[in-house]
């Protein structure tokens, strides 16, 4: 095994967070406003192969993003920045840049006074190091784990990863926010020794301690031993059920689709024909939410708005305006879109900065997966998905890939695995044929989870996906 040991990124080690955050607003002063967000990204992890662990390490990578604004007759400009910098010079040198960017820049369209944000009476505290500490009861199920697999003839792949990311967010406004947003991953992937069958599962948490590995195995030595019947299935629309993984895959593809700029724009499944959006309008019978929540108690992230750049999902004027928490789809009602301050204004919402997770229940959801898939009847489990792209955004079409398991249900029990399909669905139209779900569980969707980690979804039970072809990936 080999480790990767703590590479520090970003400032040196004598030199306070605090006093890069002062000496960016000073620098600044002479412009007509200033942002600043420093960010600390504090890691552990741990990889392994074939029953072994591969690697172990720390990092911690620190970057410091400056916003400069200048007025102009006809609005206002900035120019943003984003760099590793050592110290306090580094920063100067920083604004310095930023201020040239933004002489050269023209009037911004989201251009609006800065928000008088929130002053946290931590600011000024550090970060908390990364510890291999926090992983080692994950090493030692895995141990437990390789051992056993290597005797029944299983060989397991994966990764874990601990990172608390710390967020300093300063503005001339007078914003002082600090947020800490600990969370982590582990994915399972277990093969046949003669690497013919293949399962997968995967979740997140708070702690690493929350993690339990045995249930995880549990569920790919389940998907290994139902790999070794097979079943040929045709493509084409079948009843499924979604894991929670799948699940927040597909509805993480909804929310990333239902933001207010891209309805204001007339695109989009959310864009009213004629013009304006179909905010409050029920969008399916079934009484399924999809909402966001920063104070949530395993997936909570910041309270505010901390951007550096400005995108259909926020601006850079936003920065320290708190964030709420909205229901998007509200039982089955279009209930808020993702919006900063300009594209709330353009598509006539309020305004709704995303909190960077996602919560999805459905009223009445309960059980488990296994409890959804003995009431289905016939049908396909779906494991996870993979690849999944926006083919059109009118209707919110996607395609991707299953993965790592599609297994045949008959009368309620897995008979076998059949092959990997492609799929050609839309969220939005498939949220009116879902029939069932499970109870929410925190999950990690394998596609969206780069971007996406903190999840809580149910397994759901959905009639008519479309799996349009069969599919050689394994």
């Amino acid at each position: 095994m080999s480790a990767t040991h703590p590479q520090p990124s970003g400032p040196r080690a004598d030199v306070r967070v605090e006093d890069l955050v002062d000496a960016a607003l000073e620098a600044g002063a002479a412009a007509d406003d200033v942002v600043v967000v420093v960010r600390r990204d504090d890691a552990t992890n741990l990889r392994w192969a074939a029953n072994q662990l591969t690697t172990t390490g720390t990092t911690s990578t620190t970057s410091v993003g400056v916003v400069v604004v200048r007025d102009l007759e006809q609005g206002r400009a900035y120019g943003g920045l984003t760099r590793q910098v050592q110290d306090v010079a580094g920063v100067r040198r920083l604004v310095a840049d930023a201020a040239a960017a933004a002489a050269r820049a023209e009037a911004a369209e989201d251009a609006a006074p800065l928000v008088p944000g929130p002053v946290s009476a931590g600011f000024g505290e550090e970060p908390d190091e990364a510890s291999p500490e926090r992983l080692a009861g994950t090493a030692r199920d895995l141990g437990e784990l390789f051992a056993r697999s290597q005797a029944e003839g299983r060989e397991m792949f994966g990764f874990a990863e601990h990172t608390t990311t710390t967020t300093w967010t300063a503005t001339s406004a007078g914003t002082r926010h600090r947020a800490v947003e600990p969370y982590g991953t582990v994915e399972l992937n277990g093969k046949s020794h003669d690497r013919t069958r293949s399962a997968w599962a995967g979740t997140g948490s708070r702690e690493p301690a929350d993690v339990d590995v045995p249930a995880l195995a549990a569920e790919v030595v389940q998907g290994l031993e139902w790999q070794a019947s097979r079943v040929d299935v045709a493509p084409g629309r079948h009843r499924v059920v979604l894991t929670p993984s799948a699940t927040a895959d597909v509805l993480g593809s909804w929310l990333f689709g239902a933001d207010a700029r891209t309805a204001a724009d007339g695109r989009g499944v959310f864009a009213r024909p004629g013009g304006g959006t179909r905010l409050g309008e029920r969008l399916t019978d079934v009484r399924l939410t999809v909402r966001d929540d920063p104070a949530h108690p395993v997936l909570g992230t910041s309270d505010v708005v901390a951007a550096t750049s400005t995108d259909a999902f926020s601006s850079v004027f936003d920065t320290g305006l708190a964030v709420p928490g909205t229901r998007y789809l509200d039982a089955g009602v279009l209930g808020g879109l993702v919006s900063s301050r300009h594209t709330a204004a353009l598509a006539g919402v309020p305004v709704a900065p995303w909190a960077g997770n996602l919560l999805v229940d459905l009223e009445g959801g309960a059980g488990s997966t296994a409890d959804l898939v003995a009431g289905m009847g016939d049908g396909l489990l779906v494991t996870c998905l993979w690849y999944v792209r926006t083919v059109d955004e009118q209707t919110m079409l996607v395609t991707g890939l299953t993965r790592d398991g599609v297994y045949v249900v008959r009368g309620g029990e897995v008979v076998g695995a059949t092959s990997n399909f492609r799929f050609n669905d839309s969220p939005a139209a498939m949220l009116g044929r879902v029939r069932g779900a499970g109870a929410p569980q925190v999950c990690l969707p394998r596609e969206l989870g780069d971007y996406l980690p903190r999840a809580q979804a149910p397994a759901l039970l959905v009639d008519g996906f479309h799996l349009s072809s069969v599919s050689e990936a394994s």
